[in-house]
C-alpha cells in the first residue's frame, strides 16, 4: 500500500487527487458519519465514495449541464458534500458552496449572482426559505434534497435525492482531465462590510495549497480529522478535505457544534482544525470552573500549566531546563490527561486559523500538554500563508511563510503576498479585483503585520480598515482588545467602539452561564432586563475589563459599557456564517445605546 501523500507530480486537479486516493487506498476508510436513523456511526471507504461520486456524474449528466456551468451546495459537512464537489469537478461544472445558516437574503444573492443552474439542499425546509426570498434567477433549473420527502406542487424544481439518482449506476469515474489552470471554485466571502465577493479558485490553487501546507505540517496516513468548521469555509475545504485525501487520513463529521464535545469522546480525533472561539469558549469554561474548585486544586492546575508550559518553551528551544520538569508525568496524569480527555485523549495538535487565537488560550492548551498550531491564510489565497509547525511553535505568531509563497510588508505595514495560490480574481467584479492587486502583482491581505527579522515568524498587529481612531488622535485595534475579552468567563462576544470619540466603549454580550453569579454578587436580580442597565452592573464590569486589559496603553480601555443578554447570530444579520462580527451592522443595532455612552462628550 502506497502510503506517501498524493504530490502535484501526480494529480494537478482536485478530481485527479481524489482518483488517485482510490486507486492507491480502495479499502481504507474516508468518512466516517453518523446515521440519524440507525443511531450509529457508519464507515464509507474510499471505493464506496468513488462508486457513489459516479453515480452522481450520471445524475449530473441527466440535467444538461455544460462544463463552465455554475452549481451550488448548500448542506452541513457530509459525505454528500463531498459526492456533490467530487462529481461536479469530475464533470467540468464550478461548485459554489453556501453556508447553511446563512440569511435566505444572502444565499439567494449568491445563487443569483454565480447564476448557478443547480442547488443540493438538505431539505424542504431550506429551499422554501430561499425561494421565499422572491428574487430567484430562472437559470436555476433543478434542486436537489437529501430528506426524502413527498413532491410538493408548491416546489416543482425540488426533487429528493433517491429519485435524481434513480437510474444510476455505480461504475468508473469520468475523467473529463481540465486544464489545472481553470476556474473550480467560487467562494463568497463573509461580507462583514457589504455584500460577498465571489473568490475564483482555480483547481490548481487548491491543490498546489494542498502541497505546501502538507510541506509544512505532520499529517499522517491513517489519522483521523474530526470535522466541523464548515466545508463552505476554505481553510475547512483544503485543510480538513483536501490535505486528508492527499494524506490517506480519515474524516469524521461532527453532527453540529452542539453536540461537538460528544463527538468528540466518540471518535477521538487525532487532528482538530478551528478557529480561536471553539478554543476561546472552552478556555472561558475552564476557567470558570477553577472557581468552584478548591484552592489546592487550582494550585495544582496553575502549576501544571506553568510547569507544561515552561516544558515546551524548553523543547522549542526558546527556555531553560527546570527541575520542575521531573514532575510533569505526574502532573500531566493528575491535571493535562483528564482534561484534554474531554477533547477524545489522542489528539496530536490542533490547527487554528480564520482569525488570530489570544495568546493565554494558547498558553493554557499548550501547557496541558495540546499542541496549538496558530495559522494565516484568506480565502483568496486558498488559504494557507503562513503556519507555525510543531518543532517551531510561537502562539502569538501566525507562524513563518509555507514554502513557494512570498510575502512581503507594506510602507502602511500591510501583509502582501504572491503566490500560485493567490485567486484568480472577483467573479464579475473586475474592479474589486484591481483594487487588492499591486502594480506589481502581489496580492493586498488588508492585514497589519510585522515580521521577526531573526526567525521570520510573522506577528498580526490589526486590520488597516479597523484600526479606531480616537479623537486625540490615538490608534487602537480594536480586535486585540476583543481577544482579550472574549476569553472572560463573563463575556460571550464584544465589540469595541471609539472611532472619533474622546474614549472607548464597548457592547457586550454576556454569558448567561456566568451572569447569575455576576448578579448574587452585586445583589440585582439576574432575570430583570434593568439590571443589564443597572450602574453598580455596568461599574463592575468596566472594572473587570481594566483589570483585563491591563497590558494595554491607558487610552485603549473601555469606559463605558453597553450590555445584553441576547446573542448576535448570522440570522439576525449581525455576525457572519464564519463568526466574524458585523460592525456597521452591530453599530446601527445598538444606535440609541451607543449615543447615551457618549451623551455630554
Amino acid at each position: 500500500m502506497d502510503q506517501s501523500p498524493i504530490g502535484l507530480d501526480v494529480a494537478a486537479t482536485m478530481p485527479a487527487v481524489f482518483r488517485e486516493r482510490v486507486r492507491r487506498t480502495p479499502d481504507a476508510v474516508a468518512y466516517i458519519q453518523y446515521d440519524q436513523e440507525t443511531d450509529c456511526w457508519n464507515e464509507y471507504t474510499w471505493q464506496q465514495m468513488a462508486d457513489d461520486v459516479s453515480r452522481w456524474q450520471a445524475a449530473f449528466q441527466k440535467e444538461g449541464l455544460q462544463p463552465g456551468d455554475r452549481v451550488a451546495v448548500m448542506l452541513r459537512n457530509c459525505r454528500e458534500w463531498v459526492l456533490f464537489d467530487q462529481a461536479a469537478l469530475g464533470l467540468g461544472l464550478v461548485a459554489v458552496p453556501l453556508y447553511v445558516d446563512d440569511r435566505p437574503e444572502n444565499a439567494a444573492y449568491i445563487l443569483n449572482h454565480s447564476y448557478a443552474r443547480l442547488l443540493v439542499v438538505h431539505n424542504q425546509e431550506q429551499w422554501k426559505y430561499l425561494k421565499a426570498t422572491g428574487s430567484l434567477h430562472p437559470e436555476l433549473k433543478r434542486v436537489v434534497s437529501l430528506e426524502k420527502e413527498p413532491k410538493s406542487d408548491a416546489f416543482p424544481l425540488l426533487e429528493t435525492l433517491s429519485d435524481w439518482l434513480a437510474g444510476t449506476q455505480a461504475g468508473p469515474l469520468v475523467e473529463n482531465e481540465c486544464d489545472p489552470h481553470e476556474l473550480a471554485s467560487i467562494i463568497y466571502t463573509s461580507g462583514t462590510t457589504g455584500r460577498s465577493k465571489g473568490v475564483m479558485l482555480s483547481h490548481w490553487n487548491i491543490v498546489k495549497n494542498t502541497a505546501v501546507t502538507i510541506a509544512a505540517s505532520d499529517v499522517h496516513f491513517g489519522d483521523v480529522f474530526l470535522s466541523f468548521l464548515p466545508l463552505s469555509h476554505t481553510l475547512e475545504r483544503m485543510g480538513g478535505y483536501m490535505l486528508p485525501m492527499a494524506k490517506g487520513a480519515t474524516v469524521a463529521y461532527s453532527r453540529s457544534i452542539p453536540q461537538l464535545a460528544e463527538d468528540l469522546l466518540a471518535i477521538k480525533p487525532m487532528i482538530l482544525v478551528s478557529v480561536p472561539r471553539i478554543f476561546e469558549r472552552v478556555y472561558a469554561k475552564v476557567m470558570a470552573g477553577l472557581e468552584e474548585k478548591s484552592p489546592l486544586a487550582r494550585k495544582l492546575f496553575e502549576l501544571t500549566v506553568d510547569v507544561g508550559w515552561n516544558r515546551f518553551l524548553f523543547q522549542q528551544g526558546r527556555g531553560s531546563w527546570s527541575p520542575l520538569f521531573l514532575l510533569w508525568p505526574l502532573l500531566s496524569k493528575l491535571v493535562g490527561e483528564k482534561v484534554l480527555s474531554k477533547l477524545g485523549g489522542r489528539m496530536r495538535f490542533a490547527v487554528c486559523g480564520g482569525a488570530a487565537m489570544n495568546p493565554d488560550v494558547a498558553q493554557l492548551f499548550i501547557g496541558l500538554g495540546l499542541p496549538i498550531l496558530q495559522g494565516y491564510g484568506l480565502t483568496e489565497t486558498s488559504p494557507v500563508v503562513t503556519c507555525n509547525r510543531l518543532e517551531d511553535n510561537i502562539p502569538a505568531s501566525i507562524g513563518t511563510v509555507v514554502p513557494d509563497v512570498e510575502i512581503r510588508i507594506s510602507e502602511l505595514e500591510e501583509i502582501e503576498t504572491r503566490s500560485e495560490c493567490v485567486m484568480m480574481g472577483y467573479w464579475k467584479n473586475e474592479e474589486a479585483t484591481q483594487a487588492v492587486m499591486t502594480e506589481d502583482g502581489w496580492f493586498r491581505t488588508g492585514d497589519k503585520a510585522r515580521i521577526d527579522p531573526v526567525d521570520g515568524h510573522v506577528y498580526i498587529t490589526g486590520r488597516l480598515k479597523d484600526v479606531i481612531v480616537l479623537s486625540n488622535g490615538e490608534k487602537v485595534p480594536p480586535s486585540s482588545m476583543e481577544q482579550t475579552m472574549d476569553i472572560d468567563p463573563l463575556i460571550d462576544q464584544s465589540m469595541v467602539i471609539g472611532e472619533a470619540k474622546p474614549y472607548l466603549s464597548a457592547v457586550l454580550v454576556l454569558s448567561p452561564v456566568t451572569w447569575p453569579g455576576l448578579c448574587a454578587e452585586l445583589g440585582v436580580d439576574p432575570h430583570d432586563a434593568n439590571s443589564l442597565k443597572s450602574e453598580v452592573v455596568r461599574g463592575k464590569i468596566v472594572e473587570i475589563l481594566y483589570d483585563r486589559m491591563s497590558d494595554f496603553p491607558s487610552y485603549a480601555h473601555v469606559k463605558q459599557v453597553t450590555l445584553s443578554l441576547d446573542p448576535w447570530t448570522v440570522e439576525d444579520g449581525l455576525i457572519t456564517p464564519t463568526l466574524k462580527v458585523k460592525r456597521p451592522q452591530v453599530i446601527e443595532r445598538f444606535k440609541k445605546e451607543i449615543e447615551e455612552m457618549y451623551a455630554g462628550h
